[in-house]
């Protein structure tokens, strides 16, 4: 049993994402609570361009901590239409704050029509605590 926090108003992705929509078109995306908690303290973090593709499934970003270096996948396609100036000078956000201050990117979806239907296909809240209470 863990005590991480997992909102239910979010999204995950089985490798410790969240996804929250904030536009129409837009979510989002930072890792959860229990990524953080894993990797310990976070003290670098390498994110993208904005404009630059993200494909489901695969790396984007790198989260480098005292312990490890770990890769950071998309949850869904898109493009970066927003990254986290923040974390350049204060990685540590990642840790003190996950689903706030310490979000990484986020992604234009092109098309809205699908959006709903994309979020739906992958982890609800209680999906996710299935997932890390394994």
């Amino acid at each position: 049993m863990t005590d991480s926090n997992v909102p239910d108003e979010l999204r995950y992705t089985a490798e410790h994402e969240w996804v929250r929509q904030v536009g129409p078109t837009v979510v989002r995306v930072g890792i959860t609570d229990f990524a953080q908690d894993a990797l310990g303290d976070v003290v670098f973090v390498q994110l993208p361009e904005e404009g630059s593709a993200v494909e489901s499934g695969e790396s984007f970003a790198e989260v480098e901590s005292t312990k490890s270096v770990s890769d950071i996948f998309g949850p869904l396609d898109g493009t970066v239409s927003a990254v986290n100036g923040e974390l350049e000078a204060a990685p540590d956000l990642v840790n003190s704050d996950p689903y706030g201050a310490g979000w990484l990117v986020e992604i234009e979806i092109a098309d809205k029509a699908t959006l709903t239907a994309r979020l739906d296909a992958i982890l609800d809240a209680a999906g996710y605590r299935a997932v890390i209470e394994g």
